[in-house]
C-alpha cells in the first residue's frame, strides 16, 4: 500500500464548495482522507507551501492529431502538453482520418491514453459517418463502447430535418449532441468576423450572425425534440441570449467557450496573424465582453481549450488560407483564472462542470475517488513562448503573453506524471 500526504495547501473542490486550508491523503491512487486523519506510517508527504490543490483539470474539448494526423499531435504528445497544464481527462474530437464513427477506433483511442499513463482520454463519437454530414453514424453502438457524446466536430450539420432526426435519435440513446454553431453557407470561405477590421485587411468574411442563426434553428430543433444539446465555442452576445432564453424556459441546453472568445479580440489579428486564426473566427470587444458576462452569471457552463494543433506549414501560409485554431492546453487554466472571477468559480468551469455535462468520473475531490489532482500557485507568473511549449504543436495564440497561475505538479491516480520541471 502506497500514501501520499499533502499538507500546507489550499483545497479547493468547487463540486462540494470546499475551499480552504487542508490535507488530502492519496492511497494506492485514491483519495483516502480529507482533514482529520493521521498520516499512514511511511507516507510519501508533501508540502504544497500554501499552493492551490485541486481535482485534475476536465478538458471537454480536444483536437488531438492521431489517426491521420500524428505530425501535427499524437495522443502522447498532446498527453505531455495536457498534465503540464494540470490536465489528467480529455474528451477528444472525432474529426480524425479514419474519423472516430465506429466503436473499434472509441476503445482504440481510449486504450492509447491510458498507455500514456498520464491521462485518461474520453472519445467523442462522429455524429455521421466520416464526420461528412450525412449518414447517422451508429450512435448507440458507439455510446456503448464509450463515445461521451456525438459532434462532427468543427462541421455544423447543415440540414434542418437531418438535424431534426440525429436529436430525436439521441434523446432515444439519452445521447448528448455537440453543435458547432455557426451556418455552414454564411461561413463558406470565410476567415474572419464581418466588420472594419476584416474590411481593412480585405479578408472573407462571416456574419456574427451566423453563429445566431445556427443556435436559433437548434433551439427549436430540440424544443421540438426534448433532445439534451450542446453549443460549442460560443462567442458571441446574440447567441449567448438565445441560450439563456432557452434556458430559462427549461431546455436541455448547455453550452461551453473557449479562452479566445474571453481573453482576445479581432484586433488581435494584427498583421495577418494566423496564429489568431480560429473557426469560429475571433469577435469584436462587446461580444468578447458578453462572453465574460455569460461566464459571470452561468449562461456558459464550462470553458474548453479547444486545443486544435498545426505544424509550422499549417500555419506559414497567407491568412485565408491557413489552418484554423491553436493550441490550447498548456494554457487553459492561466487564460482561464484571468477572467477575474472568483477562483473557485474560474476552476469549476475547467473541473467539475465538463466532467458533469460529459458525465465522466472526474473534475472532484472526494474520499473513495481517484486522486487526479492538479498542485498550482495561483500567483506566479509565466510567459508563453511558442517554439518552447510541452507537446508537438506550438501554435499558441498567446505567444509572448504572461499567464498568471503556474501548474506546479499534476497527478494521475496518484501517481506524479508532470512537475515544474518536466515529466515525472
Amino acid at each position: 500500500m502506497t500514501s501520499t500526504v499533502f499538507e500546507n495547501v489550499r483545497l479547493i473542490d468547487p463540486a462540494s464548495g470546499r475551499d480552504g486550508a487542508g490535507r488530502l491523503v492519496v492511497t494506492d491512487g485514491r483519495i483516502a482522507a480529507i482533514d482529520g486523519s493521521e498520516a499512514p506510517k511511511g507516507a510519501r508527504v508533501i508540502d504544497g507551501q500554501g499552493a492551490v490543490l485541486c481535482p485534475g483539470l476536465v478538458d471537454m474539448r480536444v483536437t488531438l492529431g492521431e489517426p491521420g494526423f500524428e505530425y501535427r499531435e499524437s495522443i502522447a504528445t498532446g498527453a505531455q502538453a495536457a498534465v503540464a497544464g494540470g490536465i489528467t481527462t480529455m474528451a477528444v474530437l472525432p474529426n480524425t482520418s479514419p474519423a472516430i464513427d465506429n466503436p473499434a477506433l472509441v476503445h482504440l483511442l481510449k486504450v492509447r491514453g491510458d498507455e500514456t499513463g498520464l491521462v485518461s482520454i474520453h472519445p467523442y463519437g462522429a455524429l455521421t459517418r466520416g464526420c461528412e454530414g450525412a449518414e447517422l453514424a451508429e450512435m448507440g453502438l458507439l455510446k456503448e463502447a464509450g463515445a461521451v457524446a456525438f459532434t462532427d466536430g468543427t462541421r455544423a450539420i447543415a440540414d434542418a430535418k437531418q438535424m431534426r432526426n440525429m436529436l430525436s435519435y439521441s434523446r432515444f440513446c439519452d445521447a448528448l449532441v455537440v453543435q458547432h454553431p455557426e451556418d455552414p453557407s454564411l461561413a463558406r470561405g470565410a476567415c474572419a468576423t464581418a466588420g472594419a477590421r476584416a474590411v481593412r485587411m480585405g479578408l472573407p468574411q462571416v456574419p456574427a450572425a451566423a453563429e445566431a442563426i445556427m443556435i436559433a434553428r437548434d433551439l427549436r430543433l430540440a424544443e421540438m425534440t426534448g433532445a439534451r444539446l450542446h453549443f460549442a465555442h460560443v462567442s458571441t452576445e446574440e447567441g449567448l441570449t438565445l441560450i439563456r432564453a432557452a434556458k430559462a424556459k427549461g431546455l436541455r441546453i448547455t453550452c461551453d467557450t473557449a479562452p479566445p472568445y474571453f481573453a482576445m479580440t479581432e484586433e488581435d489579428i494584427g498583421d495577418f496573424r494566423t496564429y489568431a486564426k480560429f473557426s469560429p473566427p475571433l469577435r469584436a470587444d462587446s461580444d468578447r465582453a458578453a462572453v465574460c458576462a455569460a461566464l459571470a452569471d452561468g449562461t456558459i457552463d464550462a470553458v474548453a481549450s479547444d486545443h486544435a494543433p498545426a505544424d509550422a506549414d499549417d500555419k506559414r501560409l497567407p491568412f485565408a488560407q491557413a489552418r484554423a485554431g491553436g493550441t490550447g492546453l498548456v494554457t487553459l487554466l492561466g487564460v482561464t483564472l484571468g477572467t477575474g472571477l472568483p477562483l473557485p468559480d474560474a476552476l469549476r468551469l475547467v473541473t467539475s462542470a465538463p466532467a458533469k455535462l460529459l458525465r465522466i468520473d472526474a473534475g472532484v475531490l472526494e474520499i473513495g475517488r481517484t486522486a487526479d489532482l492538479c498542485l498550482f500557485d495561483p500567483d506566479a507568473v509565466w510567459t508563453v513562448t511558442a517554439g518552447e511549449l510541452p507537446g508537438r504543436a506550438q501554435n499558441t495564440p498567446f505567444d509572448g503573453q504572461d499567464l498568471k497561475g503556474r501548474v506546479l505538479r499534476t497527478f494521475r491516480r496518484g501517481a506524479e506524471v508532470f512537475t515544474a520541471e518536466g515529466l515525472a
